[in-house]
């Protein structure tokens, strides 16, 4: 059978132009791909045998094209290696170049040396060791079959790994066929909104604090928003009324920091039984819990009118993309059927996730984070308070971030400072709710646990220069 370009070497897309000939013709189009760095310093080049089959010419017209190049200090060719392409062949930008390509556009603010963003754990910290061990083990036993496309729900491997896991941490009362794997709480959110929709919800009661990007998901699904008051016990339930749903952060408000008083979480799954309606429960950060266990998962409580959503997002990282809904019987068809249409997940990182929960990696790894976490927790309020006598930091018995209440009026100079200070720094009227009627609160939202350990003294000490 004839040799063919499908079966030799490695790939490479010339097309060889040029009146002067084959050879010229090539010569040249190598030249130009190593020349705009499209080849770059250190490729190995096809043998000139698979290149000249590939492009149907003369094994003798490559092997001289490829002596030109070589003499010309492009390429170079050592026995045992190969030809490649050289070192020093790559052309350097000029320095007007570089400065363009390097300076931020006009008006666009340089990349601090240092971020407080909430929202992110520290990810310099993610255990990679573990899970390539995990992914190892998790792609050496995989069936052959589930590297196809598979159920919508998720594999299930990581579905009962899960299901195991949320039952002993947080309480979660549910079996794998009720569990749905998303790439995470946005993509959980296009999933459910449109399945609300379709079952008459027309409203979606939210927290007068949280991301204005989940709100957006669900006006997008045609669901309207309303924000539920907040005071010291919490979100109140008894503004919730007719609302069709509620998502709500109940074991730690995402940004106040707060969890549910317990009258209340009585109260909302009261309201949910009464009037039919669904809780939307993010728990976004639950295992984080320092002053003692962690809070249940309201879905314990109920799991017929509660939708519990978790993520890999803060335990992990965000990038893996892994979260997971755990649904009431009556919509776990229809969300699977709704998901079917959508994104999906990785099959090789379900796998490795499922391998890390099943294994006792993932319990490891989240009770060091949750040791370094608290030390970062304690030297933040230390320093606030030591530095910063005006600031009080509340918000701080769990998750991965403190939220910092200023005097009145400061909040806007605050961040400003910051940004002198090459600091990263989000204020808490970000957060707020366009509708929301109670009083303003100045505070910065700080996210302890995103540096890495080598920027979080910088961190720190950016942040008490700019605290009043």
């Amino acid at each position: 059978m004839p040799e063919s370009w499908a079966t030799l070497g490695v790939d490479l897309h010339l097309e060889p132009t040029g009146s002067g000939g084959l050879r010229r013709g090539l010569t040249d189009a190598l030249r130009d791909a190593v020349r705009t760095g499209r080849l770059a310093p250190g490729t190995r080049l096809p043998s000139s045998r698979s290149l000249a089959t590939d492009l149907g010419i003369a094994r003798n017209t490559v092997a001289e094209a490829y002596a030109d190049l070589v003499a010309e200090g492009w390429l170079t060719a050592r026995q045992g290696s190969g030809t490649r392409v050289a070192e020093r062949a790559a052309v350097q930008p000029s320095r007007t170049a570089r400065r363009t390509e390097a300076a931020p556009r006009p008006g666009a603010p340089a990349r601090p040396a240092y971020s407080l963003l909430p929202g992110s754990p520290d990810l310099a910290a993610f255990p990679r060791a573990a899970w390539l061990k995990a992914a190892r083990r998790a792609l050496a036993i995989a069936p052959h079959d589930s590297l196809g496309y598979g159920d919508p729900r998720g594999r299930p491997e990581l579905r009962t790994a899960l299901a195991g896991y949320l039952a002993r941490v947080r309480g979660v009362r549910t079996d794998p066929e009720r569990v749905l794997i998303t790439s995470g709480f946005t993509h959980a959110l296009r999933i459910i909104g449109p399945v609300l929709a379709a079952r008459g919800v027309r409203t979606v009661a939210v927290e007068s604090y949280g991301l204005g990007v989940y709100r957006n998901l669900l006006q997008q699904a045609g669901l309207a928003t309303p924000p539920l008051s907040y005071d010291e016990l919490g979100t109140d339930p008894r503004e919730l009324g007719e609302a069709g749903a509620a998502l709500l952060t109940p074991a730690h408000q995402f940004p106040m920091g707060t969890s549910l008083h317990p009258d209340r979480r009585a109260a909302v799954v009261d309201w949910a039984r009464r009037t039919g309606g669904l809780i939307l429960e993010d728990d976004y950060d639950g295992e984080f819990r320092y002053d003692r266990q962690p809070v249940g998962a309201l879905q314990g409580l109920d799991p017929d009118r509660v939708i519990y959503f978790g993520t890999a997002s803060k335990s992990l990282a965000p990038g893996l993309r892994l979260g997971w809904m755990v649904l009431p019987p009556s919509l776990a068809q229809e969300a699977a059927a709704i998901k079917g249409t959508t994104d999906t997940v990785g099959v090789l990182e379900q796998l490795t996730l499922a391998e890390f929960l099943t294994s006792g990696a993932y319990d490891r790894h989240v009770r060091s984070s949750r040791l370094r976490y608290r030390r970062r927790r304690d030297a933040l309020a230390e320093a606030v308070t030591a530095r910063a006598p005006e600031v009080t930091v509340t918000g701080i018995s769990a998750g991965l971030h403190a939220v910092l209440r200023l005097p009145p009026g400061l909040e806007q100079s605050v961040i400003q400072a910051a940004t002198w200070q090459s600091l990263a720094l989000h204020g808490l009227s970000l957060y707020r709710h366009p509708e929301a009627v109670a009083e303003q609160v100045d505070a910065l939202v700080v996210g302890y646990a995103t540096p890495p350990d080598s920027a979080w003294a910088g961190a720190l000490e950016a942040l008490c220069r700019v605290l009043p």
